[in-house]
């Protein structure tokens, strides 16, 4: 008998029918001869209209106070399919993250799972129950709820299966699995049958909404197999493991891209000792993570700082980089949302002689400017206008053959 946890997102349990259906779905497994968790997202498109409720009585809402409120969604997700498998005649239980034993530091809005006390859940598994657990969220030492940002219910998942020692993490969505680029921007973009950790987490922390990054880091740091598939049919998915690197590496493996970016530049700082941290110490106390960064070779003693933030982030980014900016002397401080990322992912790209040259070409034969360009090991990502993204990922695409 194999212990297996599943997850599914809004879009899968969007309507009551939905989530009978999904129920129907854990049923076959469970009786299968399986041991099942389950972790739910909120109802459809719950979170965004919570948040934008809360705006409407606050537009600037306690970080605390949004956290309690935007948990409320995945509570009653876990609530109403419990209920819906009890209809069915099968044991299940719901259960907050609280009460699932899911302790978190206390940075609302994007906190990290410290520790998932499994006892709960071992018990309730052990009783013979499905158990429903609420994604996204969980508790800090002083009991407040927190949440785990965007796509957080994977995190969750995952991390019940590391603390379970689960076979398998089955994530289910409204894709048939990773593909090679958004088959939304790319119509020929083709299903990976597989893909490796290093790969996939790449593609996640450059825009891919498959998967949430650290989702990824904790499936590879544990060796957690993930299956990527379908709640809506029985298709094969994409497994996300440990891949050989015989045959994968020095390959392209898809381009990613992400809309959800921020520039900020401190142009005219006079270069000294010291210079990054001041910037990029007040921003991580923050909670707020930076992502390309470049800056210019001094030219008579003064040097130009850029970097990108999430678009979400960049009024509180500038917040905080106001009154820094005063105390390095920068000439002018300027911040855009008008920019966008697109990435060429794959194991040793950057030692491969030639896909570095082939992407900045690429981009000029398609008429497209490169704002910044970082790189490591497995990717390329270029910063570009941001009306031009959907043509970039196009011409990558096609550059590459990964059709």
């Amino acid at each position: 008998m194999a212990l297996i946890v599943q997850k599914y997102g809004g879009s899968s349990v969007a309507t009551a029918e939905r989530i009978l259906s999904v129920a129907r779905r854990i049923v076959a497994t469970k009786d299968a001869g399986n041991s099942v968790v389950v972790v739910v997202s909120a109802m459809g498109k719950t979170t965004d209209e919570l948040i934008r409720l809360s705006q409407q009585v606050a537009p600037e809402p306690d970080e605390r106070e949004l956290d309690l409120l935007l948990s409320t969604g995945e509570t009653v997700s876990c609530t109403l399919m419990a209920m819906a498998l009890r209809g069915m005649g099968h044991e299940a239980v719901s259960l907050t993250a609280g009460q699932a034993g899911i302790h978190t530091d206390s940075f609302y809005g994007r906190a990290r799972i410290k520790s998932v006390d499994s006892t709960r859940l071992r018990r309730e598994l052990d009783a013979g129950k499905i158990v429903i657990v609420a994604g996204f969220q969980g508790i800090t030492d002083e009991f407040d709820v927190t949440t785990l940002g965007r796509g957080g219910s994977d995190t969750t998942a995952v991390a019940i299966a590391v603390a379970l020692k689960a076979d398998r993490c089955d994530i289910f969505t409204d894709v048939d699995g990773v593909y090679t680029a958004d088959p939304r921007l790319v119509s020929q973009a083709s299903k990976l049958d597989e893909i490796s950790y290093q790969d996939m987490l790449e593609m996640a922390q450059l825009g891919s909404k498959v998967m949430h990054p650290r989702s990824v880091e904790l499936g590879e740091a544990y060796g957690v197999p993930i299956m990527v598939r379908s709640s809506f049919n029985d298709e094969p998915g994409t497994l996300i493991h440990e891949v050989s690197r015989m045959e994968t590496r020095s390959r392209v493996r898809g381009i990613a891209h992400d809309l959800n970016v921020g520039k900020i530049a401190l142009v005219g700082v006079p270069d000294r000792p010291g210079l990054a941290a001041s910037v990029f110490q007040p921003l991580a106390e923050a909670g707020i993570s930076v992502d390309v960064i470049v800056q210019n070779v001094t030219v008579e003693g003064a040097t130009d700082l850029s970097f990108t933030v999430a678009r979400g982030d960049l009024p509180k980014a500038m917040r905080i980089i106001e009154p820094v900016a005063q105390r390095i002397a920068a000439k002018q401080l300027l911040s855009s949302d008008n920019q966008g990322k697109v990435s060429v992912v794959g194991a040793g790209i950057q030692s491969a002689p030639g896909i570095a040259a082939t992407t900045f070409q690429a981009l000029y034969e398609a008429g497209i400017n490169i704002e910044m360009i970082t790189t490591s090991e497995i990717r390329i990502t270029c910063i570009v206008d941001r009306e031009k993204v959907q043509v970039a990922v196009q011409k990558l695409h096609a550059t590459f053959e990964l059709d």
